[in-house]
Parts: structure tokens; sequence; C-alpha cells
């Protein structure tokens, strides 16, 4: 199943409401000056990353794109507008033929950026690109502050999988895209079914500690769960005693048992006595998941224990302490006139305290070093650089207000996997530290 071809809607048939007032006050004051129409370019960047992290990682560009297409104000949304006074009638007008009719370049969805990266740029009219600044922040920097906390717990996983099991810690619908950045950040499964069903990511569960409770010993709850899922199946042995469980489950599953859950205590500990009690058990084959609150330094103090796989909920979809990358949108140049030729000015607000930005629309390009590693994110306004020309990081995502970049969430993954691999080792890093790349600007 193609799940691009559903046209689920986000929450609403529309998302032109996922943004703030003031975006339309500045529409209806820029028709009524003459400027609505002035050719623009707006550019998502940060200014730094969280603390301690080495690099950030592009995800949301997939729901991006699918909330550009539906940003549109039908009869009922204008109404409500003007209902509230928010808009005259001009505005209601032109808001009622609203299509984003512009460009957008931007990094690929799993590509790793650092402070100053152009992560988005979008071109067209003053107020059919202001338009979009909240929706845009809003999916970029929830879906990608998770798939960097994904990408940490995944190196610090290594080789071992992870399952993505937020859901109850978060709102319902941010849960969904959060095992989507999730995945693209490099965990392998998730237990949230919706999350299953419109991106096709693998999907992952068997039973909770209620399951154990219902029954009146836990040797039935595990028979149950064999007899309906197989031999194959999770069974979780932490409601009791764990030993005792783990007795229990071999002797009803057998030693083809599949795995065993630990949800509580030492886990590092835990992990080695089960680990020898299913060997001397003939259940050599049968793995260990361990889960309880885990981020990337409990599973990075794991290391060395006996476990297969790792379950990780809070931690994740909060984005492992940093539940934004504080991205913004930002004019960086519009056209010194009317009309399409007319020549774009760079402009940036003068700030203090650490808010300054760069004017002009740019380019980004990766210089590697003599061994083909990732050396400096370069930022420019001018010419490529004729050694950076097959460097550049912009692709094209929309043009002229269509769709041209969709792809399969897996190439997202697989992109953000090669891009780590060709950072400096350092990057792996979990220790705190400043980012790996240092940002020039030419």
């Amino acid at each position: 199943m193609n799940t691009a071809d559903l046209g689920l809607p986000v929450a609403v048939p529309s998302t032109a409401l996922f943004t703030d007032q003031y975006e339309l006050t500045m529409v209806q004051a820029a028709l009524r000056s003459g400027t609505a129409d002035r050719r623009s370019v707006f550019e998502v960047f940060t200014r730094r990353l969280p603390e301690g992290r080495r690099y950030g990682v592009v995800a949301g560009t997939g729901r991006l794109l699918d909330a550009v297409e539906n940003f549109r104000f039908d009869a009922t949304i204008l109404d409500f507008l003007t209902e509230r006074g928010i808009l005259d009638e001009t505005t209601r007008k032109w808001l009622a033929d609203y299509r984003f009719r512009g460009d957008i370049w931007g990094y690929p969805e799993g590509e790793v950026y650092f402070p100053g990266s152009p992560i988005l740029r979008v071109e067209g009219t003053f107020a059919e690109a202001v338009l979009l600044e909240t929706v845009i922040l809003s999916i970029l920097n929830h879906d990608s502050a998770v798939a960097a906390a994904a990408s940490r717990m995944s190196v610090a996983a290594g080789d071992r999988p992870l399952i993505e099991m937020g859901a109850r810690r978060t709102h319902e619908l941010a849960a969904v895209a959060a095992s989507r950045a999730a995945y693209v950040g490099g965990f392998h499964t998730t237990s949230d079914l919706a999350a299953g069903f419109r991106y096709n990511i693998p999907t992952a569960g068997t039973s909770a500690h209620s399951f154990t409770l219902l029954h009146d010993n836990e040797r039935d709850a595990f028979t149950a769960q064999v007899d309906s899922l197989g031999a194959g199946t999770t069974l979780l042995v932490d409601t009791y005693d764990v030993a005792e469980a783990v007795r229990t489950a071999v002797e009803v599953a057998g030693p083809g048992l599949g795995a065993v859950r630990i949800d509580s205590g030492d886990l590092l500990l835990l992990a080695h006595r089960v680990r020898q009690q299913l060997d001397e058990l003939g259940a050599t084959d049968t793995r260990i998941v361990v889960t309880s609150d885990l981020d990337e330094y409990a599973i990075a103090s794991l290391a060395a224990a006996p476990v297969d796989a790792y379950g990780v909920g809070t931690q994740l979809v909060t984005g492992s302490g940093h539940p934004t990358c504080s991205m913004v949108y930002k004019l960086v140049a519009r056209a010194e006139g009317d009309g399409d030729d007319a020549p774009l000015r760079p402009v940036a607000k003068k700030s203090m305290g650490g808010k300054a930005s760069h004017g002009g629309r740019k380019w980004a390009a990766r210089r590697p070093d003599e061994h083909g590693v990732a050396e400096a994110e370069v930022i420019g306004t001018g010419p490529v650089p004729a050694e950076l020309a097959d460097r550049q990081l912009m692709v094209p995502l929309v043009r002229g207000g269509e769709v041209v970049a969709r792809e399969p969430l897996d190439a997202a993954r697989e992109r953000h996997i090669a891009a780590r691999a060709g950072l400096p080792m350092s990057a792996m890093q979990l220790s705190r530290g400043e980012a790996v790349l240092p940002t020039e600007y030419v």
C-alpha cells in the first residue's frame, strides 16, 4: 500500500488555521499597502543546536509538503475569521483563492544540519509565503527534535533494534508524527498503529502488566499469550518475580520462546541474570528486550549487557530533553520593486542578544577533507565555488506550487544513515560538546 495516496488530512480538511493571527494581519496590511505581491525569500534555520548536541536531523519534510498542499481557506474557515474581525473583505477574497504557487528548496529529509544551515527556502510573493511560517516551523521543530533524539539513541544502540513506544506520552497526533520522525532517525518499529497505517512503518507489541494481572497466575497468562500468538511471542517477565517468570515462560513456550521483556529494576544486572538463566534452560536463542524510561545514555550504559532490543517512549517523543530545535522562519531577501524581474535585495534583522541573522538567498554545501569526511558546512549567497558544485545540499521540493519531491519514508531513513556516516567520529559521542562541523559563510 502506498500510504501517500490515502490523502489523509492532518486533523482537519485544511491546514490553513495552523497559523498565528499575525500572519493574516500582515497579509491584510500588505494588500492595503500594495506590497503583498512583492517577490520574497524566506529561510528556515536555527542559530544554535540544543545544548550538547553535535548535529541536527531534518525530519518532517514529507508532512510539511502535505501541509502546504492542504493549506486552503474554505467558506467555513473564512466565515470564522470574518466573524472574529480578523479579516476585511479584500483579504477574505484574496484568501478564498489562496494556493501556494511559489518554490520551496530545502535539505532533503534525513539529512543532518548545523547552526545557520538554510534547512528550507521558501520563495514566492510575500503574502503567500508568510502565511506558511507557523505550520512549517511547527512540523520541522517537532519532527526534527524527535529525529535527533532517535539518531542519538540509534548510535548508542549500535546494531540492536529500537522500538518506538511513546504514544501514551504525548498528544495523539504528535504521537503519529513522532513515530515517523523516530523511524527517520533510525528506529526500526513502532507500537503506534496509526503510524503503521499512515506511513507503513513496521509495528510491534505483545502485552502489558495488566494482561498478567488479569489472570489468576503468571502461568495462565503466559499460556494464553502463547496459545494466541505462538511461541515466538515476547513475554513480559517482571510483573512479580523475574527469575520465576523466566522459568515459567520457558516451560510454557519451550526453548523456542521468541523473547522476554524486562520493564523495571536494575536492567544491567537483570539482563545478565536473565541471559544466564535462559541459556541454562536451553533457550539460547530467546532474545531479551528492555524498556523502562530509556534514553540514549541509559541505552549506552547497556552496551555491554546481553540485550537484544530496546523499547523507548517518553524520552524519545519529547526529544530527550530538547522538544524543539528553535528553528526560525526569516525573510532574507525581497524584490526592490514590483515584477518578477525586479532584483532581490538581501535583508536581515539588526538585533542584540544573539538573534542576528544573515541576509541573502543562500546555498549550502558540505566540504569534505582529504579522506572524504565532512569538515565544514559552507553557506553562501554568491556563486557556488566549483569545488563545491557537486556538494550542494538543497534540493527542489516544490516548483510553481507543485510538489516535486515526494519519496518513500525509507529513502529518508537511509539518507540519514548515510549522512551521519559521513560526519567525523566525534559526532557519535554522547558527551556534551559543540556542533561537530563549523559553519563558514562565504
